[in-house]
């Protein structure tokens, strides 16, 4: 932890800067860009019913969007206001009305015919719902029976057979922090979250490199830093606001490099609608793109270290920090024999970079005084994540970018809840302040006062999946209990996961509005609890940012939704009932004792309880984690470990594919076309050489294939390494192996092989045997 204090925000240039300009034609007249200004008139339409508390939520709650923290409009980086279009497009989900009874209690069928983007049109759940097997409609219960029949399932089962699960959608530290404890009250440890499913590999990663599993850097770091990588994120989409920062780091100099198979165009150049200059004539933000083959990141720093040592031999110190690895590391030997024995062809051909190309990189980084990598999904969604952000620390390590200003690792989180979430114990290996294990569980359980489950609890695929387990077995799943989530949109194979979530007994929908999992039959019921946003909760809540931020986000006087409650008092209730004899020991009494509790149970959150007005906030760790290079290893020192090349064998004719988010906030869609490129939701984004190699054009019908399914889309003509894809996410799951995870941290794999077909003729020989030949020779050529 640091001792260095965040300073607070800074003030942007006042002159402008005409090097910056993309253009000098005004707004990007016939260029493709988003259009803000008609999209926020859009938005500001869609809440025409109820403008004075969107207002009130957009100036005095902290933004429920993505994890950059932004409090009112205002934040820690920047001096001036802040808004962007994800925030605004979330907004409808807290001013919207409730579901008109008619919609609610419609037959399924006619529910199910809705998509999510429709069904979330709807507008709010207002009360408890149950639909038993065999009813074609939901019916109105009161909560008392809705969580008296949940508590009755939950005493008739194995605690093994219950599983909770916690998505990303505003929730506070405070329903993460209850639903954690009120797993392990019921005796569970089956008990998973969002986050985990994207950033697992960066927990894991970090914590084995360095001691820490958080971002151990500010947005503030990226201003004035000499280099600015980020690695496999698309921050300019996921996170608009940071394009502010990309801004003032342009403005002082800093270089922004991009590493991604797909030079997305949002990252090339931006306009930026809070600022007057970038508004008018955009901004150009990256200074060079590495295109990395999907699944290449690690050859490509290997080969960057290999240069970096062969540098070393010429001229000791000019490339790795011989100072910083020598006090703060420890591994340097076994790593240098491991990179420099691999061969440029292997490495070449695995990254798909040229060995220039790897040397640029490498002499960019080897005169840098300092750097900030940032990555999200990009790197962690492999099945070799944490290997993948074990090899960012390593580079980080050799050049001293840690525990100072301007340096740092930065996993960027893509949702306002998620960092806490792990930090509140809402994870099979977690719990509040500590991990699953040990002395931990001896802490925990003293300050809780009952039994921990000591068993290690599943991830949440595993979960889905032991829902088809014997009836005879212990893990079998009889009650799922997910507060928001989609299941059926966010993970490999959608079908088989339908399959898992028909054959639980009791599921438990805790919401906002209905999605399509929502609608999935069970084996008993599908109860469905309207749960509070963070803006409504009694006493307001917090939450923790990417850069460790823990914002306090007051209770915004506005409408409320008939019968919904606060996200941790229906967990503490549901407790209570199913343990009335002791109840005494849930507490859960109210936000402010919520916060209490995360006090004492997490170290690093201390202070939190005395978090209670607007603007209230405080950054756990300090400004710099690991400050001095000291690390919190058992050795003090940081681990360089190496890291083996995944294999990435493809054949002639096959591809990688990995998907892509469009315009949307996580599975929630808010248009069907993408406006940095124009693609659709079913456009394959393909490299033009290999596009004629194919003998395609653009806009041409294809199918693209494998052994676990096929993708019908369109070509659409991208700036894309050859020999990858990118189809968008969720719609291109259907090609995504199911139960494929990463060995060290469980994180679901969202890359495979596949074979790209004309439609025409696909189907002209479907009816042959040339289609499975395909498959069975995708399966024996590639791993």
């Amino acid at each position: 932890m640091g001792a260095t204090k965040h300073t607070g925000p800074v003030k942007l240039p006042g002159k402008p800067d005409p090097k910056l300009w993309v253009s000098a034609m005004p707004f990007g007249l016939g260029k493709i860009k988003p259009h803000h200004i008609r999209e926020t008139a859009k938005i500001v339409w869609q809440n025409r019913d109820n403008l004075p508390y969107a207002y009130r939520i957009l100036t005095q709650g902290v933004c429920d969007g993505c994890a950059l923290g932004v409090s009112g409009l205002y934040d820690q980086t920047l001096a001036g206001p802040h808004l962007c279009t994800t925030r605004l497009n979330v907004l409808r989900l807290n001013t919207m009305p409730a579901i008109e009874e008619k919609l609610l209690h419609a037959d399924i069928e006619e529910l199910r015919r809705m998509d999510s983007t429709e069904l979330r049109k709807l507008g709010r759940i207002p009360y408890p719902l149950i639909r038993r097997k065999g009813e074609t409609r939901f019916s109105r219960i009161s909560w008392d029976e809705a969580l008296d029949y949940t508590a009755r399932k939950i005493q008739a089962i194995d605690p093994k057979q219950l599983a909770f699960y916690l998505t990303a959608r505003g929730i506070t530290n405070e329903s993460y922090y209850a639903a954690a404890k009120v797993a392990r009250f019921l005796g569970t440890n089956n008990i998973d979250n969002a986050s985990r499913i994207c950033h697992s590999p960066s927990k894991t990663a970090l914590k084995r490199s360095i001691g820490v599993g958080a971002s151990t850097c500010n947005y503030k770091d990226w201003i004035g830093t000499d280099v600015l990588v980020f690695w496999g994120s698309v921050a300019a989409n996921n996170q608009p606001v940071s394009t502010k920062y990309m801004y003032a780091a342009k403005r002082k100099g800093t270089k922004i490099i991009v590493i991604n198979p797909y030079s997305e165009p949002s990252m090339e150049q931006y306009w930026i609608p809070s600022i007057a200059e970038s508004a008018l004539f955009g901004t150009k933000l990256a200074d060079d793109v590495y295109q990395v083959n999907i699944g290449g990141d690690i050859a490509f720093m290997n080969g960057v270290m290999k240069h970096w040592f062969a540098m070393e031999e010429q001229i000791p110190g000019s490339a790795i920090d011989h100072a910083f690895v020598q006090a703060h590391t420890n591994g340097f030997e076994t790593l240098r024999a491991h990179v420099t024995q691999q061969e440029w062809t292997t490495l070449e051909q695995s990254s798909g970079l040229t060995r220039e190309r790897m040397r640029e990189f490498a002499e960019l980084l080897a005169v840098a005084g300092s750097a900030v990598f940032v990555w999200s999904m990009g790197l962690t969604q492999h099945r070799h994540g944490t290997d993948n952000i074990s090899q960012v620390a390593n580079l980080a390590l050799l050049r001293g970018f840690l525990g100072r200003e301007h340096c740092g690792l930065m996993p960027i989180r893509g949702h306002s809840g998620v960092q806490g979430s792990g930090e509140m114990g809402a994870d099979p290996f977690s719990l509040p302040g500590g991990e699953f294990y040990g002395a931990d569980i001896e802490r925990v359980q003293q300050l809780w006062g009952f039994e921990l489950p000591r068993w290690q609890g599943d991830i949440v695929g595993v979960t889905l999946e032991n829902a088809l387990l014997p009836e005879e077995q212990e893990r079998k799943l009889r009650l799922f209990y997910t507060s928001g989530g989609n299941f059926l949109e966010t993970m490999p194979d959608p079908e088989f996961v339908r399959r898992c979530l028909e054959s639980i007994d009791v599921r438990v929908h805790q919401d906002i509005i209905l999605n399509t999992s929502t609608l999935a039959d069970a084996q008993e019921a599908v109860i469905v609890l309207p749960a509070m946003t963070r803006y409504e909760q009694p006493g307001g809540g917090t939450s923790t940012s990417t850069e460790r931020m823990v914002y306090f986000s007051p209770e915004i006087d506005g409408p409320r939704i008939g019968e919904a409650r606060a996200e941790w008092e229906i967990y503490a209730d549901l407790a209570r009932r199913v343990k009335p004899q002791a109840a005494q020991l849930v507490g859960l009494g109210s936000s402010q004792e919520v916060r209490g509790e995360i006090a004492r149970l997490a170290p690093n959150y201390e202070g939190v309880q005395h978090l209670k007005d607007r603007g209230d906030v405080f950054q756990w760790g300090g400004a710099w984690l690991c400050e001095g290079g000291h690390c919190p290893t058992p050795t003090g020192q940081g681990s360089l470990i190496p890291i083996e090349l995944p294999e990435l064998r493809k054949p002639e004719g096959h591809f990688y594919v990995t998907t892509r988010r469009g315009k949307q906030f996580n599975s929630m869609i808010y248009s069907e076309t993408d406006p940095f490129n124009e693609a659709d939701r079913y456009d394959a984004l393909l490299n033009e050489a290999d596009a004629r190699a194919l003998a395609l054009s653009e806009g041409e019908a294809i199918v693209i294939y494998n052994s676990y399914g096929s993708f019908h889309a369109r070509v659409k003509l991208a700036p894309l390494k050859e020999g990858n894809i990118e189809v968008h996410w969720p719609e291109g799951n259907v090609l995504i192996p199911k139960g494929v995870y990463e060995k060290y941290a469980g994180i679901p794999e969202y890359n495979t092989s596949v074979i790209v077909e004309k439609a025409d003729t696909y189907h002209a020989l479907k009816d042959t045997r040339y289609v499975e030949k395909r498959i069975q020779e995708l399966e024996t050529e590639v791993e």
